[in-house]
């Protein structure tokens, strides 16, 4: 990576999920969930999208900055309240990584554009937001499904895996079915397709 505004910009969004009080245990050693979260999102995309365009690279990476900010126990419990929590946590995101990027010499409209990809605007229809999200889905199968499986009944789990499914593209999928996942996670993606 030769660009400095993208390597600038991508140490302020690192350099602000460092901040995060929550902690990810990798291998003993703590680290802050949304820092490491960050790193997972870039090496995904990297791997598998190696030609997405810079403003795409960002939105991927600044996925869940700053995420702790706004609590999920500050809005009402159930399905309507985790929902208003997510489009507010994508206006929030979008909105501190605009700021960011202008900060770091890129154009309104180049920030704008980041900014509607991590406001998942268009999600079928645009190809950078559609290509976040299946990196968002990609990531959380490869990192975050066991501990996730661990908490909720295998029916909560086969709901949420087809919701996510219908998310994803094609190419995800694909993707997703080539990623080698401990034998109790792969008979619950088995099932959720069925």
């Amino acid at each position: 990576m030769n660009n400095a505004r993208l390597t600038n910009t991508f140490s302020a969004i690192d350099e602000i999920n460092a901040q995060d009080p929550n902690t990810t245990n990798v291998d003993g050693k703590e680290q802050p969930k949304e820092l490491l979260y960050g790193l997972y999102m870039t090496q995904c995309i990297e791997q598998y999208w190696p030609d997405a365009n810079e403003l795409l690279q960002i939105a991927v990476r600044a996925q869940h900055i700053k995420r702790w900010h706004l609590k999920r126990t500050e809005f009402p419990q159930g399905k309507a309240g985790y929902l208003k929590w997510r489009v507010e946590q994508g206006k929030f995101h979008a909105q501190l990584t605009k700021s960011i990027m202008l900060e770091q010499g890129y154009s309104e409209d180049e920030a704008e554009t980041t900014a509607k990809i991590l406001r998942k605007e268009k999600l079928k229809s645009n190809a950078d937001t559609q290509t976040l999200e299946d990196v968002a889905c990609l990531v959380f199968l490869q990192y975050y499904f066991d501990d996730f499986a661990a908490k909720h009944t295998e029916e909560k789990i086969i709901r949420i895996l087809q919701l996510t499914w219908r998310k994803m593209s094609d190419k995800a999928h694909d993707i997703a079915l080539s990623l080698t996942l401990p034998d109790h996670l792969a008979v619950l993606v088995g099932k959720a397709l069925a």
